[in-house]
């Protein structure tokens, strides 16, 4: 078979993940529904891991680009890390089996009930503003913490993703990390990890290396006894598009750990090096696959219409991102240009714009690529149609991992959730 991109094949024929064949399971399935092939998702993270020469590098996966438990159980039987947003992203990693000491806490704006609930799961917290340390101090004096440094970078694909500079909600300023430790001091806090996230998808490594050395700048013995490692977050840019260049990760990982050896040598001992890949790790393993309901000639621009939307993949309409996409049932047609639309009472419900592809028939399935990280995990009801089915293709099975409700299934479960049942 020719690798078509990345976890999709086509073999002239046909389209694949591993060696299922996308249009017979499309036919057997009820559409829109993802699909995730997760041996693509271990090789993945091992060969990034890989790029870093050094033993101590530890990636934590970034749950929040996809919830998924299957593939959370998965990942836990093969030594993932889990990078974790909210509480009730550390429980679920708990009730999954991570070890607690494998699993990093990285809330934005918490309140006390979170910081108290998250607390009693026994993670470490990474925590980004001066208020939160102090208040993390009040509760929990002599506690282990991580804090998340702003290195004053900006970098990203797309504006609503870029999390550094003086504007960011994200982080303490460096200006303020006298601050830091005068609050550590003050409340017996022992500071064991630095971090700093500048954006995701960057594809200027100038920009990361740039706020990986603002980072280490500060690093210390004197201000930071207790520090243990150094944590870089993520920005590992996905290819979306399949003319679209990769990143040299191997030249990238050999050039930080280059820099991060620097640091070490001079705060005197070695520091553990931490990342936090998440779109990185399962953008490409996935697609959403929907169906064809109408096309129309409207003078001369072809518009298709599925029975899917923005709400079950939202990155086109939010970030204006690009996802590749392909005709399952129709690969080999005559190539035309055409929009693609979804279901939802919105204008700008769109997949694509101008996109040339096989000719588009009623009926047709169209798989919307690289659709493993933050389509699922950022889908909603709008309009109250149902989520998605999703599958995952393991070592050449389709597992089922979560279905999709009916119609009247959602409806009597909005009742139910209102107390109207």
């Amino acid at each position: 078979m020719i690798e078509f991109n990345n976890s999709v094949y086509f073999d002239g024929t046909d389209y694949y993940m591993q060696t299922v064949k996308l249009q017979e399971i499309s036919e057997n399935a009820k559409t829109p529904f993802y699909i995730y092939d997760m041996n693509y998702v271990l090789d993945k993270y091992q060969k990034l891991k890989a790029c870093f020469p050094r033993e101590d590098v530890r990636l934590f996966y970034a749950v929040k680009a996809n919830f998924n438990p299957h593939m959370l159980k998965i990942m836990k039987e093969n030594n993932f890390c889990l990078d974790t947003v909210s509480p009730a992203e550390v429980i679920l990693a708990k009730k999954l089996g991570f070890d607690s000491r494998n699993i990093l806490f990285t809330a934005n704006n918490m309140t006390d009930e979170e910081m108290e609930i998250v607390k009693a799961q026994g993670v470490l917290f990474n925590i980004d503003s001066l208020s939160r340390l102090e208040a993390y101090g009040k509760f929990y004096s002599g506690s282990e913490v991580c804090v998340r440094i702003n290195p004053d970078v900006q970098a990203g694909e797309n504006e609503k993703v870029m999390t550094g500079g003086s504007l960011s909600k994200f982080g303490i300023l460096l200006e303020d990390v006298p601050k830091v430790i005068a609050i550590a001091k003050e409340y017996n806090i022992k500071i064991v990890g630095l971090h700093e996230h500048t954006g995701s998808g960057i594809s200027d490594t100038g920009k990361v290396f740039e706020s990986m050395e603002n980072l280490l700048n500060i690093v210390n013995p004197v201000d930071f006894p207790d520090l243990e490692f150094v944590d870089f977050g993520g920005g590992f840019k996905a290819r979306y598009a399949p003319d679209e260049k990769e990143i040299d990760y191997v030249e990238f990982g050999k050039k930080a750990v280059e820099m991060f050896d620097k640091a070490c040598s001079k705060y005197g001992k070695q520091l553990s090096l931490y990342f936090e890949p998440g779109k990185y790790t399962v953008a490409e393993c996935g697609c959403m696959v929907v169906q064809v309901n109408t096309v129309k000639d409207n003078k001369g621009r072809l518009i298709v219409g599925t029975n899917s939307g923005f709400p079950h993949l939202i990155r086109p309409v939010f970030y204006d991102a690009y996802h590749h996409v392909v005709n399952l049932s129709n690969p080999t047609g005559e190539v035309k240009v055409y929009d693609i639309f979804g279901n939802t009472c919105e204008s700008g419900d769109c997949f694509a714009k101008e996109r040339e592809l096989p000719e588009i028939r009623i009926g047709d399935y169209l798989a919307i690529m690289n659709a493993g990280a933050y389509c699922r995990s950022m889908a909603s009801e709008y309009n109250l149609r149902p989520l998605p089915a999703e599958y995952i293709v393991y070592n050449e099975e389709v597992l089922t991992t979560k279905r999709k409700l009916s119609h009247e299934e959602l409806a009597d479960r909005i009742l139910a959730d209102y107390g109207l049942v």
